[in-house]
């Protein structure tokens, strides 16, 4: 499989321009060019940006200009410390992952569709001169699977429309179940050489997301440590989350401790068609909730970091900061630089 040189360690920046309180001093304190400095310093090669259609529009799709600066700005601080950039829309108007935002109308309204069209082709003539170090990712974790057919038709145009203005920027797609890796078979074939397919990775959701209150029958107080046989991880699914039966790996190895081989067999398949659909894979989230004890999540990120490293996947972990997985916060000080060797 090919890999993307200059993105394959990196950090996101959630909360920042995306999943916030739109407010100017969030937008000139969350992050600041320090935090980049610091990012640059722990060997890591780019950051994902998650950025809300709401830094850069008004309601009625009017643009703000200090919205731009803003990314610019961000632009020239990754140049300055020579960290890549990828440019995520986390939310466009009419459409958001979570549904307590109400977004609502992308998919059915050609309205809605032209904007998102409209805000990318204004990217592209932005800050398209920045292909060297800066992707494009167009939308955040489409849920429904019912949404593919859609999805990958909106997702073609606006390539397209791109391409109009910068033919040969690198272009990220994610499919359904909020970039679920098992949705990756599920995209189009890539249209240029320029095209990555991208998926999330918090399994098992289980250990990564245990006691969160947004995932369906997650019980607030349940927790469940690292160090289980896979035997015991899937009995525990079946029984807490039984929507995630179907996408945890029927291993060969069920008495044995869980490890490595959980990842490699859950990430063969997309790597297999990212091989014959000759184009990258890439994993654009992937962390630990603050619920799990630090020394524990530091053994989830050793264990993935193998399959990463094994099969080449470019990654960038979930979050600097804050958002309940913050690698900057009191929960992970004690074991933060053991866990920056394993992004």
């Amino acid at each position: 499989m090919k890999k993307w040189a200059g993105y394959e360690r990196g950090m996101n920046l959630g909360g920042w321009f995306s999943q916030c309180d739109h407010t100017r001093e969030r937008y000139e304190t969350f992050i600041t060019r320090a935090d980049i400095e610091r990012i640059a310093g722990w060997g890591l090669d780019h950051v994902r940006v998650p950025v809300d259609y709401n830094l850069v529009e008004e309601e009625d799709g009017t643009y703000k200009e200090e919205g731009f600066g803003y990314i610019q700005r961000v632009i020239g601080w990754c140049r300055e410390f020579h960290l890549n950039m990828i440019l995520d829309l986390h939310k466009t108007a009419g459409y958001s992952f979570d549904a307590d935002e109400q977004e609502t109308g992308f998919f059915e309204e050609e309205l809605c569709q032209e904007r998102f069209y409209r805000l990318w082709e204004e990217f592209a003539r932005r800050f398209g001169g920045y292909k060297d170090g800066l992707a494009f990712e167009i939308l955040n974790e489409i849920t429904d699977e019912k949404l593919c057919d859609r999805w990958n038709r909106i997702a073609d145009t606006c390539i397209r429309r791109i391409r109009r203005i910068v033919p040969d920027i690198y272009i990220l797609v994610g499919g359904y179940w909020n970039n679920s890796i098992t949705a990756v078979k599920a995209l189009a074939p890539p249209q240029d050489d320029f095209i990555v397919y991208n998926f999330h990775c918090y399994d098992p959701l289980l250990f990564t997301h245990q006691g969160a209150t947004w995932v369906k029958d997650m019980p607030e107080d349940f927790r469940f440590g690292f160090s289980h046989t896979y035997e015991e991880y899937y009995e525990t699914v079946k029984r807490v989350l039984p929507d995630q039966e179907e996408v945890f790996p029927k291993l060969g190895c069920m008495e044995e401790m869980f490890g490595k081989e959980f990842f490699l067999a859950l990430f063969a398949e997309p790597v297999q068609i990212a091989e014959e659909r000759n184009t990258t894979l890439y994993c654009g989230e992937y962390g630990v909730i603050n619920r799990v004890p630090a020394v524990e999540a530091l053994k989830w990120y050793q264990t993935i970091h193998q399959a990463f490293e094994y099969y080449g996947i470019g990654r960038a972990a979930w979050n600097y900061k804050e958002m309940q997985y913050g690698f900057m916060d009191e929960h992970f000080k004690d074991v933060v630089d053991e866990v920056i060797k394993y992004l």
